[in-house]
């Protein structure tokens, strides 16, 4: 059983993490190495005890890893048209498109290289594969991670909840995405509430060229529009970004309340790179996800994965880096 400590270790250590600071993306990566090393363990027990079948496990794998990356990239090409017809082409709308094209573009050029047996084209062709698979196992890392991460149970004792802005429609009126936040918002409110605590909601949004008035401000008319108490809503109004929707918000409720609690509610596909992003600005709260169209969540999804892979570039390049040049080395040291 020793060939399990590896995974069991390392799951340990995510559960250490995990209970130490829950807003951190190396979690994710610990408990997908720790579920990595444990099938590799069952694999290798496997081919000790019953080494056709373990032959056969493999390939099965083998054929539900390739006929899985041509199910997904269908989807995303899918889903990158209907985002195109319905969101329009601003390049965050593109993301699952491109993704799919991306994912294709491998598949072809696997196939093509296996059919061809040419050493340059099988070496370009391996190295392709193992930066896909990396950012694979990253992609796959922070989607698990983060389904896990929207269902841990919050603060109830929290002193403000911080809606985040996303934008108003024609200046002034908040869209779907931002009264669904504002909606759950409400919800987590009144829950706290219902426990004898009195916090304070916190709107969070500054106003952008294009608009008639702060989304902060907009965002308080709904809800006092709703019935909410006007009296219990704050306005942080200088904001354009995620950081500084939770620095500066960060700055009043410390300013009012020192040594705060909150809770940062903001859409679902937001929650994990949000409660990042809240962790690195000094924010003591957790972050809670408001339900999201099916349809806008690929291509949402991987923005904010694609943010997060930009916020850890250093690391990300230079494991590139040694993927592209193990790739040059293979093709050098060993002629096809």
């Amino acid at each position: 059983m020793l060939i399990y400590a590896p995974a069991v270790l390392l799951f340990l250590l995510f559960c250490v993490r995990a209970v130490r600071e829950r807003r951190r993306l190396g979690n994710a990566v610990v408990l997908g190495l720790s579920l990595v090393f444990a099938l590799a363990a069952w694999l290798v027990q496997l081919s000790r005890d019953h080494e056709v079948l373990a032959r056969d496990v493999v390939l099965v794998l083998a054929v539900l890893l390739a006929l899985g990356a041509l199910t997904l990239a269908c989807f995303l090409l899918a889903n990158g048209v209907g985002m195109v017809r319905k969101e329009g082409t601003s390049p965050g709308n593109l993301l699952s498109l491109l993704a799919g094209v991306a994912l294709m573009g491998l598949l072809a050029l696997v196939v093509t290289a296996a059919v061809m047996q040419q050493r340059t084209l099988m070496a370009v062709a391996a190295t392709a594969t193992a930066l896909a698979g990396y950012i694979g196992f990253l992609f796959l890392c922070y989607l698990g991670y983060a389904f896990v991460y929207g269902r841990l149970r919050t603060s109830r004792k929290a002193d403000y909840v911080v809606v985040l802005g996303s934008g108003l429609i024609g200046g002034s009126t908040p869209p779907p995405l931002l009264t669904s936040r504002l909606d759950r918002a409400r919800a987590v409110h009144e829950r706290i509430a219902a426990r004898g605590r009195q916090p304070v909601l916190l709107t969070s949004g500054g106003q952008g060229p294009d608009e008639k008035l702060p989304e902060s401000h907009a965002m308080a008319d709904y809800l006092v529009e709703r019935g909410f108490p006007a009296d219990a809503i704050e306005r942080e109004d200088r904001s354009t970004t995620t950081d500084e929707n939770l620095r500066f918000s960060a700055e009043i409720m410390e300013k009012a309340r020192p040594g705060y609690r909150c809770v940062i509610v903001t859409s679902n596909y937001h929650a994990f790179r949000a409660a990042v992003a809240a962790r690195r600005a000094g924010v003591r709260g957790h972050v809670v996800g408001a339900p999201t169209a099916t349809y806008f969540w690929p291509s949402a999804t991987i923005r904010e994965f694609v943010a997060l892979i930009v916020l850890y570039r250093r690391t990300n390049i230079a494991v590139c880096l040694v993927l592209l040049l193990g790739g040059v080395f293979l093709w050098w040291l060993r002629p096809l």
